[in-house]
């Protein structure tokens, strides 16, 4: 199994990723959710046009794995 080393920066990236996606998924039925939904347009810009995806190799796998290392190193410190 590859093993990656992410930047902390990408993995804080990915982290305040996820978190807004889950207030997303956990806004009541009705309620506005315009600047979560911005907020996710933007974080997965800046996801993806991270310096570290310009190096050659990177694939599908590495995208997995920075969701996984986001998730163990927790959520709330990275946001």
């Amino acid at each position: 199994m590859e093993s990656f080393r992410f930047p902390d920066d990408l993995v804080a990236l990915q982290a305040a990723w996820l978190l807004t996606y889950d207030a997303l998924a956990q806004a009541p039925t009705g309620s506005s959710t315009t600047m979560l939904r911005r907020r996710l347009l933007v974080l997965s810009r800046q996801l993806y046009i991270h310096p570290y995806w310009a190096a050659p190799g990177r694939s599908r796998t590495a995208w997995a794995e920075l969701r996984r290392q986001a998730r163990h190193r927790g959520w709330g410190t990275a946001a």
